[in-house]
């Protein structure tokens, strides 16, 4: 298929930067969200970019029902 398929045990050690929050992780947009802080991560080349410079807002819609 070539979609990244995140490690289970990765992702349960994995917390948002900024608010130390758990993440979720979007397989279809290949990001990290965390809805404590409203910021989304990118995953690039199967490696995911854990810095608030790289993350996106969320909008208010994805905030409250998750995209």
């Amino acid at each position: 298929m070539g979609a990244f398929m995140l490690d289970k045990k990765l992702l349960s050690i994995l917390v948002c930067p900024v608010s130390k929050a758990p993440l979720e992780y979007d397989e279809d947009k290949q990001e990290l969200v965390c809805r404590a802080s409203g910021l989304a991560y990118p995953v690039r080349d199967d490696i995911p970019v854990m810095l608030e410079s790289e993350a996106r807002q969320l909008s208010a819609d994805e905030k409250l029902h998750g995209g």
